[in-house]
């Protein structure tokens, strides 16, 4: 048995908190793969939010949906994850289970345009007060960049800051992997 790469580990979680008929939210669309997975977790009843400020993005997510004939549950959005809470439809921000954020930028894309510190924090704060109790949100940090090492630090002082009586948070990584290896911040809503 080998420990589960970021990713593997994270999608393990996923579908151990979602159930048929929650609301998931995939702040960082990008190529759709955290989209799609969350779709299946949801099950028939359910939706998945999809965010990202590149259409590139939401084409390519669009795609891989409909190649797995899941198009109907989930909702794309082009626009930055720090408005995807406000986005939420008001029944969708009652039922929202999980979110996810895979930090960087699109793979295969432009490397320069990047997920952003500031509004990655802010979308994190405001979907983890509309979370249900019980809910978690996914955040994988890429610190092998510029932004992304500067999103290392304000997140850990971040997560660190929470009030732990509201907020559990769990840090999963691989610490002795060379050319800085992603890593994975779950937030568990209390």
């Amino acid at each position: 048995m080998t420990m589960p790469d970021v990713l593997t580990f994270a999608k393990e979680w996923m579908e151990r908190v979602l159930e048929n008929g929650d609301t998931a939210v995939d702040a960082t669309a990008g190529t759709g793969r955290d989209t799609l997975h969350l779709a299946r977790c949801v099950g028939n009843s359910g939706s998945v939010f999809s965010f990202d400020i590149q259409a590139e993005a939401l084409e390519q997510t669009k795609q891989r949906l409909e190649k797995h004939h899941l198009q109907e549950r989930v909702f794309l959005l082009n626009t930055g994850h720090e408005h995807a809470a406000g986005q939420l439809p008001d029944e969708h921000r009652r039922n929202l289970k999980a979110a996810v954020f895979n930090l960087g930028y699109l793979p295969g894309g432009d490397k320069t345009v990047t997920t952003r510190t500031d509004t990655t924090i802010q979308a994190v704060s405001q979907l983890l007060n509309i979370i249900k109790p019980g809910g978690l949100l996914f955040v994988v940090v890429y610190p092998g960049h510029k932004e992304g090492r500067v999103e290392k630090d304000r997140l850990e002082d971040y997560a660190a800051s929470l009030p732990q009586k509201e907020i559990q948070v769990l840090r999963y990584e691989f610490m002795n992997q060379v050319n800085h290896p992603p890593f994975l911040f779950i937030f568990e809503k209390r």
